[in-house]
């Protein structure tokens, strides 16, 4: 498997992080009613929480931009790279998130996206 297809697996893990980070200790947690439990929470906990959605929704656009980049022989190294790049965003964008860091959040954000972006665009270009 290439570096880039670990990356998508990696890409497709981490929300569970931050489910666990945002559940983990929590007080009054049940799993009777999760995702209600999850509604409520407040402070970093609350954050980790939307940054599992964020997660899960910026998963199948780089798993896309990578099956379709690779499909199309990108280069494996320069797709390697990029999926590499976007995994780092994605947990700095973690991080970002927990600690309340908006601006710099925004920012790696943009990094991810444009991760995306240009695996589709090398491969429009192959």
């Amino acid at each position: 498997m290439s570096i880039a297809y670990s990356c998508v697996l990696i890409a497709a893990l981490l929300p569970y992080v931050f489910t666990v980070i945002a559940k983990a200790n929590g007080p009054g947690y049940t799993n009777i009613a999760p995702r209600l439990y999850l509604e409520k929470l407040e402070g970093w906990r609350k954050r980790a929480h939307w940054t599992q959605l964020n997660s899960f929704e910026a998963f199948p656009f780089f798993a896309a931009a990578v099956i379709i980049a690779q499909q199309s022989f990108v280069h494996q190294t320069t797709v390697d790279i990029i999926a590499m790049l976007f995994i780092v965003a994605r947990v700095l964008y973690g991080i970002c998130y927990l600690i309340n860091r908006s601006t710099l959040r925004s920012l790696v954000w943009f990094v991810g996206f444009v991760c995306c972006v240009s695996l589709f665009i090398l491969a429009a270009f192959v």
